[in-house]
C-alpha cells in the first residue's frame, strides 16, 4: 500500500496536469482569433463582435464558477474536476466545426460553463490534503498550472499555425489532447485522505466556518449567511473583480495587442504573449512562499504593492508605443505585477476563509464575482480598441487597478492588521 505523502504528491501532480490542460481548450480561442478576423470579418465578425463572443462565455464562466462551487461542496471535487474536462472536449469539438456567430456564441458559453468546474475542484481537493498553514505555498505551485498551461497552449497552437493549420484542426488538436490529460487524472486525482485510509491534515482555527475533523459538511444556508455577513469576505469579492477583469483582458487580447500594435505575425505575437505568463510564474511563487513564511498570511499586503506599480505601467501602455521591444516588457511587467497577487484570491485566501467546508464555494463566489469584472472587461478593451485605439484601453483597465488597490488597503488595515496585533496565524 503506497503511504500517505505518495497519494498526496500523485493527487497534487495530477491536478496539476489536469488543470494545465485545461487551457488547451481556453487559450484557443484567443490565438485563434486574428485567424477567424481574417476569415469572417466581411461576415461582421470583428474585434468589438469577437469581444462579445469571449464575454459570453467569461458570463457563463462566471455563472458556473457559482453554480459549480456549491456542487463542488456538496458532491466532492473529484468529479467536478473531471466532468468539467470532458465536457470542456465536446464543447470545444463543437466550436470546431462551426462557421459562423451563432455556432460560435453557443460553443463559446458551454465551454466556460463548464471549465468553470476545473478550479472549484482543484482547490476542493486540495483543502482536503493539505494543511492550512502550507495554504500560500501549495496553491502557489498548483496556480502555477493555469499559467504553465496558457504557456504550452499558446506556444504549441502558435506553432501550428506556423505549420499552417486551419484555426478548426487546432480546436480538434486541443481537444484531442485535453481528453487524453483526462484518464491521467481519473487515476492520479483522489478525493480527499479519509477516502484511502489515512488521516486528515491540520484545520484552519480562522476559518469563518468552525471546523472540526469529525464534521466536514455545512448547509448551504449556513455557508452564505456566514460569508456575506463578513466584511473580510466582502472586500475579498471586491478585490477578485479587479483582478480579473485586468487579468481577462490580457488573458484574451494581448496576442491580438501584440499583432496590431508590435507589428508581429499571428504566429509570432501568440508565442511572445507567452512572456506574460511566465513573468507570472515568477510572480506567483514568490507570492506564495512570502506570504507563508515572512508574511505569515497577511495576503493583501502583497495585493496592494503589485497593484499600485500596475496602475503606473497600464498608464504608460496608454502611450503611443513604437518598436516591438517596449510593448513586450510592459505586458511581461503586467504577468510580473499581476498574477501573484491574483492568485491569492480564489487560492489560498479563499481557503483561509472557507477551510475544507465551504472552499469550493468561496472559490465559486469569488471568481464568479471576478469573472462578473472579467466579462466587462474583455467586451470593453475589445470595443475601445476598434472604436477608440488601445490607449482608451489601457487608461480604462489602469483605473480599474488603483480601485482595486483602495481594497487591498481596507483589508489589511480592517482584518489582518488586527490579527497581525493579536499575533493569530
Amino acid at each position: 500500500m503506497q503511504s500517505s505523502r505518495f497519494w498526496q504528491t500523485t493527487t497534487a501532480v495530477g491536478l496539476f496536469i489536469g488543470y494545465s490542460g485545461y487551457y488547451l481548450c481556453r487559450s484557443n480561442l484567443a490565438v485563434a482569433t486574428p485567424l477567424i478576423i481574417q476569415e469572417f470579418g466581411d461576415q461582421g465578425i470583428d474585434k468589438e463582435m469577437m469581444g462579445k463572443i469571449a464575454s459570453a462565455g467569461v458570463i457563463a464562466y462566471a455563472v458556473g464558477k457559482v453554480i459549480n462551487g456549491l456542487v463542488g461542496d456538496a458532491i466532492g471535487g473529484k468529479r467536478v474536476f473531471l466532468l468539467g474536462m470532458i465536457a470542456s472536449v465536446l464543447a470545444t469539438i463543437l466550436f470546431g466545426l462551426g462557421g459562423g456567430v451563432l455556432v460560435f456564441f453557443v460553443a463559446v458559453v458551454l465551454n466556460r460553463a463548464v471549465q468553470s468546474m476545473g478550479w472549484g475542484g482543484l482547490v476542493k481537493i486540495t483543502a482536503h490534503w493539505f494543511s492550512y498553514r502550507n495554504y500560500g505555498k501549495v496553491m502557489g505551485l498548483l496556480s502555477l498550472s493555469y499559467l504553465f498551461g496558457d504557456i504550452v497552449a499558446k506556444l504549441w497552437l502558435g506553432q501550428l499555425i506556423r505549420w499552417g493549420l486551419t484555426w478548426q484542426e487546432l480546436f480538434f488538436v486541443a481537444g484531442g489532447t485535453l481528453f487524453l490529460i483526462a484518464l491521467f487524472c481519473l487515476w492520479a486525482v483522489k478525493n480527499d485522505p479519509e477516502s484511502m485510509g489515512f488521516d486528515a491534515p491540520e484545520i484552519n482555527p480562522n476559518s469563518l466556518l468552525k471546523e472540526d475533523s469529525n464534521e466536514q459538511k455545512a448547509s448551504l444556508g449556513e455557508i452564505l449567511r456566514t460569508y456575506f455577513s463578513s466584511l473580510s469576505f466582502i472586500l475579498l469579492l471586491i478585490m477578485s473583480f479587479g483582478l480579473t477583469a485586468i487579468r481577462e483582458a490580457f488573458n484574451f487580447w494581448l496576442p491580438t495587442y501584440l499583432f496590431e500594435v508590435a507589428d508581429l505575425s499571428e504566429g509570432a505575437a501568440s508565442q511572445f504573449s507567452s512572456l506574460y505568463p511566465v513573468f507570472g510564474m515568477v510572480s506567483i511563487l514568490a507570492a506564495g512562499f512570502l506570504s507563508d513564511s515572512a508574511l505569515r498570511g497577511k495576503r493583501s499586503i502583497l495585493i496592494l504593492l503589485g497593484c499600485v506599480p500596475m496602475t503606473f505601467v497600464l498608464i504608460l501602455m496608454a502611450a503611443d508605443l513604437k518598436g516591438q521591444i517596449i510593448p513586450l516588457i510592459l505586458s511581461s511587467l503586467i504577468g510580473l505585477l499581476l498574477l501573484g497577487p491574483y492568485s491569492f484570491l480564489a487560492g489560498a485566501m479563499s481557503m483561509d476563509l472557507g477551510g475544507r467546508k465551504g472552499s469550493a464555494t468561496a472559490v465559486g463566489l469569488v471568481d464568479g464575482v471576478g469573472y462578473l469584472g472579467g466579462t466587462l472587461s474583455v467586451w470593453l478593451t475589445g470595443r475601445l480598441a476598434q472604436y477608440n485605439g488601445w490607449n482608451s484601453a489601457f487608461w480604462v483597465l489602469a483605473v480599474i487597478t488603483a480601485l482595486t488597490a483602495i481594497a487591498a488597503g481596507i483589508f489589511y488595515w480592517t482584518q489582518e492588521r488586527q490579527k497581525e496585533e493579536m499575533q493569530v496565524y
